[in-house]
């Protein structure tokens, strides 16, 4: 009986299967609800009025998510990967879901030990992390995060390679506009705020060249950034086009006869077709 429990709540809770139909939309919506709320309490009319809905709605959440985080604890054995009572859930617990479930529920159990009001108004705000639990159900985000890890060591060049051109942009407009503008570019890291929002091309206003060479400088960087900007985009482009490529190919792999070794995708796709229309 106790394993069947296990088993019974183990299928429950694991998204995608058959038995979490119910439990996946609500642990979704009440995600998203929690994320709305930190953010209305930051509206002081709201908040002033509906306080004691936002505080009772936030402990009905923290109940739901440490009796999900105390369960999943509980229920990882089943999951072959985590199959050892003791490494197994040890394991578990230091996956990247697992510490998010944490970090969603911790914002309300760290003012207990730390008392301080300051770090208390500090901490609340760090249940917008609780957003991040919807990667765990939301297949948008975990494709998002397979083809971040897919193009991790492509995208990190790129993030080197806008780095250096950050130091080296800020370096050479500090060294041309310092004497002309100390109190704006006083220092280089002054600079590297003119060169990052240069080089994202945002161009705020706040802080420009203002000596021919600075201009050219400027120049120079506003046209590298569109370039170097544009790296990324084709990368997560690509690495997107990958991703959904191996899930083409993982289906048409299901759909390949074990006898024959022939494609049998379309005779099953009119299978089901016949059979849906018999039913109807």
């Amino acid at each position: 009986m106790y394993h069947r429990l296990k088993s019974r709540i183990f299928g429950v809770m694991e998204p995608g299967d058959k038995n979490s139909k119910f439990f996946d939309p609500f642990i979704m919506a009440l995600i998203v609800l929690n994320v709305a709320v930190v953010v209305l309490e930051t509206v002081d009319w709201l908040n002033a009025s509906y306080a004691q809905l936002f505080r009772a709605f936030d402990l009905f959440s923290v109940a739901v998510f440490t009796v999900e985080y105390i369960l999943r604890a509980w229920i990882c054995t089943e999951n072959p990967k985590f199959k050892a009572a003791f490494s197994g859930r040890l394991h578990y617990l230091i996956t990247p879901m697992a510490i998010i479930d944490l970090i969603a529920i911790l914002p309300f159990y760290l003012p207990f030990i730390f008392p301080d009001l300051r770090f208390v108004r500090a901490i609340r705000l760090f249940r917008l992390f609780r957003i991040l639990k919807l990667a765990r159900y939301s297949d948008a985000l975990k494709t998002f995060a397979e083809v971040l890890n897919l193009k991790k060591e492509e995208l990190g060049v790129t993030f080197f390679a806008t780095l250096i051109l950050l130091v080296i942009s800020s370096s050479m407009v500090y060294e041309v506009e310092n004497a002309v503008q100390p109190e704006v570019f006083a220092n280089i890291p002054d600079a590297m705020w003119w060169g990052v929002v240069t080089l994202t091309t945002v161009g705020y206003g706040d802080i420009y060249p203002v000596t021919p060479i600075g201009k050219v400088i400027g120049s120079i960087v506003v046209i590298s950034g569109i370039g170097l900007f544009a790296l990324p985009a084709g990368i997560l482009a690509s690495g997107f086009n990958e991703v959904l490529q191996r899930r083409r190919d993982k289906v048409r792999k299901r759909m390949i006869c074990p006898h024959c070794h022939r494609y049998i995708g379309d005779y099953v796709m009119m299978k089901t077709i016949e059979e849906d229309d018999a039913r109807n």
